[in-house]
């Protein structure tokens, strides 16, 4: 005879979909946590009140605080691969993919600029360097390497290289960003992004003018 109570779902099933709900409570009360008070003054116990667990049971779900940060980190890739696949693959050209992927950046942390400001401090308080982001450099890179089988990268340095750079002009920037400004919203991000990519790609020093014999 059935329970009352019973839905007819097996209950391992229940009990693993039951832990992901109450893990994702968790996850949404310390992100709260950290976008209000930043995340070296939030603490587990505090997290654990908001969720509406006890302090204990914050590690059934996460090892450690830092876990938390590296969850936001992942689902934020996740949001930005998802968004960026479709548009670079009507990108018409290098110089307009990495606009494209300069821009959707933008985007992402401008949607909620408080919060990813307060991540990307997070982060960097966890130990993890600001320019450690291999997909970001591999993505830059890939592009770039695109760019040159179609003839329209002239410089012969190396990909890679490239693609480092231009991962920490991103990162630079909204490191820069990311800082308090006082009074008032926080500037425009993409402007920033856009001039910086301008300046790598067009360079500071014109070419010398050929002489006319």
């Amino acid at each position: 005879m059935r329970h009352p109570l019973d839905d007819g779902t097996p209950a391992p099933r229940r009990r693993r979909r039951d832990r992901a709900s109450a893990r994702e409570q968790v996850y949404d009360a310390a992100v709260v946590l950290f976008r209000r008070k930043g995340y070296a003054d939030t603490s587990i116990a505090e997290i654990a009140e908001l969720a509406g667990i006890g302090r204990g049971t914050f590690f059934n779900y996460f090892r450690s605080k830092d876990c938390l940060v590296t969850l936001w980190r992942r689902d934020r890739l996740n949001r930005l691969a998802t968004r960026l696949d479709p548009l670079l693959a009507e990108a018409d050209g290098t110089a307009e993919a990495l606009r494209t992927c300069m821009s959707t950046l933008s985007t992402l942390n401008e949607e909620e600029p408080d919060l990813s400001a307060a991540m990307l401090v997070a982060w960097l308080q966890t130990g993890h360097p600001l320019r450690h982001c291999p997909y970001l450099r591999l993505l830059f890179a890939d592009i770039v390497e695109q760019g040159r089988a179609r003839g329209e990268i002239r410089s012969a340095v190396d990909s890679g290289r490239i693609g480092e750079t231009l991962h920490d002009l991103y990162f630079g920037t909204l490191y820069r960003w990311s800082l308090p400004a006082g009074e008032g919203p926080r500037p425009r991000l993409d402007p920033e992004l856009q001039l910086g990519l301008t300046l790598l790609m067009q360079g500071l020093v014109p070419p010398p003018a050929v002489a006319l014999s």
